[in-house]
């Protein structure tokens, strides 16, 4: 055996050690920042819809079986205050939006909510249309918290200091990378 020869296992081994040494923490960093994981991990949401405890009452057997009739002094149905469709923008996405007046609390509420799941995702209510420029969806904008799931429906409850005729659509954002997964532009109801 050569001398060039018992030299380059040694050196080959430290080449090999250098290049794990980088490559774990690389992958490490990715791992944790981008979260590719959570595309294959879907969170489904089942909130209950707001207006559903209203105070009606199932009346007497002279009703239909499963009939709800809303009794003398009970709260009226809740007003929906705007709604709105939601369309795929980076990632596919569907559902619809609803604003809801819930005896003076105003709730965002999503139904049938579908996109990709994400490392950094909040629903905003934003001044920028659903079709409008992406990058100015955190521009002026209220944070209503963090995405609960990616599937299903959500309730979100909205200040009562949000003047709402500010705003004009709701978007799934993704801080982390300044991203909108999808919006709906809101329409009075």
């Amino acid at each position: 055996m050569s001398a060039m020869e018992t030299t380059r296992g040694p050196r080959r081994r430290r080449l090999w050690w250098l290049a794990a040494m980088v490559a774990v923490p690389v992958v490490l960093v990715v791992a944790l920042w981008f979260q590719p994981q959570k595309l294959f991990i879907d969170e489904t949401v089942d909130d209950a819809d707001p207006t559903a405890s209203d105070g009606s009452r199932t009346t007497g057997s002279s009703e239909p079986s499963g009939a709800v009739t809303t009794e003398p002094g009970a709260p009226a149905a809740r007003p929906v205050l705007a709604t709105g469709e939601l369309v795929s923008l980076d990632h596919g996405t569907s559902g619809v939006v609803r604003i809801l007046d819930v005896d003076g609390r105003r709730v965002v509420r999503l139904e049938g909510l579908d996109t990709d799941n994400g490392p950094d995702l909040y629903l905003y209510l934003t001044t920028n249309p659903a079709g409008g420029d992406e990058g100015a969806f955190d521009d002026d904008f209220v944070n209503l918290g963090r995405l609960k799931g990616n599937r299903g429906d959500q309730n979100y409850d909205l200040a009562a200091d949000v003047d709402l005729s500010r705003y004009r659509s709701v978007v799934i954002w993704c801080d982390r990378f300044n991203s909108a997964f999808g919006a709906a532009d809101l329409a009075s109801a």
